[in-house]
């Protein structure tokens, strides 16, 4: 009797344990992983007519070693897909890009922070540039970093698209593929043909705040790059009189478009760059406000919830801290220094006045 109530209460706490349990959810879609292929007909055989033994052979083999692979246990002699390395490009490049983007967040915005002047900060940038803006170190510390990052992320989304659609078709029918039905053998039925605009909508991943804020983020700091490096270069020839006394001026003539711009570029940067390295280093996993599902446990479910909770909120507060520092030099400095007189000034204006709509 005794050791029946033991191995009773021995099983209760397992299960208490098992229920209060904290898993890490995985992002939808997965960060690295491709989908198991879906097993296979042979050919010949009626998709409609009951399966013969050695066709469900086949197909448990086939689902045993998709649903193998799709956990990881396939062993060594399984080849990663390309989303495996596309999400390793987009991984590593952006470990290159912080290189630049810590100088030049030092630059533009701690030395005018100290400085509290943009002439006495004008030399720092000069000299950081000596070492991101030779004709060695700008491709590979920011032009390929940015375009491997922007389009492994693109690459990424449209083979899960091309996943998605493989295995459940267009939805054009009311949620359903447009090949369900006969991927089902039911021959009773025939689905309509989907429409353009379904066809363009189906299949596509769920779009997560650091996919939204990065495709803002890239599109801004497209802008800025342009109006500070290619713009000099198309017009002058030359980008060497542009620097922090250039975006003072543009703040002293066009200030609602500047303000607008560098607050967009500052928010969208600083937000995707801190919840990209969280998600990089798994701290972005089970980050939420509400419970992604509940386990019946209100005490397990209330721990659960508050450490979902704790995690948003720092990872909310290290990206504002990392906003108000760039803002803190950048627009509280840099912004309000005024316009540059002289013929430099009037080089300024020349370039503004290149732009349609300045």
């Amino acid at each position: 009797m005794d050791s029946q109530s033991l191995h009773s209460k021995a099983s209760q706490d397992t299960l208490v344990s098992l229920v209060q349990l904290d898993p890490t959810p995985m992002e939808s879609p997965n960060v690295d992983k491709d989908l198991p292929p879906l097993p296979e007909h042979p050919e010949g055989e009626d998709t409609g007519s009951p399966p013969s033994e050695t066709s469900k052979s086949r197909t448990n083999t086939s689902s045993t070693a998709a649903t193998t692979a799709s956990v990881g246990l396939s062993g060594g002699g399984s080849s990663h897909g390309a989303i495996y390395y596309l999400t390793r490009i987009q991984r590593y490049s952006s470990y290159t890009f912080s290189l630049f983007a810590t100088l030049h967040l030092a630059t533009t915005s701690i030395v005018p922070l100290v400085a509290r002047s943009v002439p006495a900060s004008e030399s720092y940038l000069l000299l950081a540039r000596e070492i991101y803006q030779t004709p060695l170190s700008e491709p590979l510390l920011v032009a390929l970093p940015l375009v491997a990052h922007v389009g492994s992320g693109v690459a990424v989304r449209l083979l899960r698209r091309l996943q998605n659609l493989r295995r459940y078709g267009y939805h054009g029918d009311g949620g359903k593929g447009a090949g369900h039905a006969h991927h089902r053998g039911d021959k009773t039925s025939s689905p309509s043909s989907p429409s353009i605009f379904a066809i363009l909508r189906s299949g596509w991943p769920s779009l997560s705040y650091i996919s939204l804020s990065g495709y803002g983020f890239a599109a801004i700091l497209a802008a800025h790059v342009g109006m500070n490096r290619g713009l000099p270069l198309a017009v002058e020839g030359d980008s060497a009189n542009v620097g922090l006394a250039f975006v003072a001026h543009g703040f002293a003539r066009h200030p609602a478009v500047s303000w607008l711009a560098y607050a967009a570029l500052l928010g969208l940067g600083c937000g995707h760059m801190v919840w990209g390295y969280a998600k990089w280093f798994g701290a972005a996993q089970g980050a939420g406000w509400k419970l992604d599902r509940h386990t019946g446990n209100a005490a397990a479910d209330k721990q659960r919830k508050d450490r979902r909770r704790r995690r948003l909120l720092l990872v909310n507060a290290v990206a504002t801290v990392a906003t108000a520092v760039w803002a803190a030099g950048g627009l509280g400095v840099v912004a309000r220094g005024g316009p540059t007189l002289g013929w430099v000034g009037k080089l300024y204006d020349d370039l503004f006045g290149t732009i349609p709509g300045f």
